[in-house]
């Protein structure tokens, strides 16, 4: 394994309606969708239009919770870990619930998923023959991750102790800027590929802790226009940041995702 334990290395989407979600993605991002095939549960693999690896997806139409309730859309996000089946066991001991027990994804690797003690689901990677999504920052790619968390400490204590997160403050200098921070990044920010942020106060209470991706577009404002257009939400913006022009999107099924546009950035305090 080449990518450090717990940092992002792969993705996917589950979709009730993966038809719709499918039309949607090819021509938001140009994604190329190619099914596995029966024997792999019909796991489509997600490709930019030049084949770079994106991540997956599958139709989760008729799938339930324990509880009976269907399994909402969602994108999901997988950390590498060394040995999946350790890492599971690991996270049950630190209060997580295993909602999927490891397994062989054929030659490509071996996973799992959890829910974290504050409720948010992540899941576990270790390669095989497929490391993982291809890091390249190019437009229609995944360039950031974070987990949104109603207790951070929780969310900073539990990563670090089952994925080896090293939580970087991202504050201003002062005295006690740990203490201050509400954003932290696994490692220096500028060689982190994830961050945990602290949502309670700005992110309804109700919506719980949840991981997001952040994919790369050329124009937020047009993506998020085409987003309309092609049956999606835009949640909220565009708007500016210090990181990017960035909006939250839903796809028609309900699935939610970040956008940004990595050239456009202002400075805290510009306007």
């Amino acid at each position: 394994m080449n990518r450090s334990i717990g940092t992002p290395t792969w993705i996917d989407v589950g979709s009730n309606d993966f038809a719709a979600s499918k039309a949607f993605y090819e021509q938001l991002f140009g994604w190329q969708f190619e099914d596995s095939g029966e024997a792999m549960g019909h796991y489509t693999m997600i490709t930019t239009k030049d084949g770079a690896l994106v991540g997956g997806g599958m139709d989760t139409t008729g799938i339930t919770c324990p509880e009976g309730n269907p399994i909402p859309s969602s994108w999901d996000v997988y950390l590498a870990v060394d040995d999946v089946d350790a890492r599971t066991k690991l996270a049950a001991e630190k209060g997580a619930h295993v909602i999927v027990e490891p397994g062989d994804a054929g030659a490509a690797g071996r996973f799992s998923m959890v829910l974290d003690p504050t409720g948010a689901t992540i899941g576990m990677w270790k390669s095989g023959d497929t490391e993982g999504y291809d890091f390249s920052m190019n437009v229609g790619t995944p360039v950031w991750f974070e987990l949104m968390s109603q207790d951070i400490e929780a969310t900073k204590q539990f990563y670090t102790e089952v994925f080896d997160f090293q939580p970087v403050p991202m504050a201003e200098s002062t005295d006690d800027a740990e203490a201050e921070a509400n954003y932290f990044t696994n490692g220096p920010a500028d060689s982190s590929s994830s961050g945990l942020c602290n949502a309670q106060g700005f992110i309804p209470a109700e919506m719980g802790s949840y991981w997001r991706t952040y994919f790369r577009v050329e124009d937020c404002d047009a993506a998020s226009q085409r987003v309309t257009e092609l049956g999606g939400k835009v949640l909220d913006g565009p708007e500016d940041s210090p990181f990017g022009r960035l909006a939250t999107i839903q796809d028609p099924a309900g699935a939610t995702l970040m956008i940004v546009d990595t050239d456009t950035k202002v400075q805290e305090g510009q306007s």
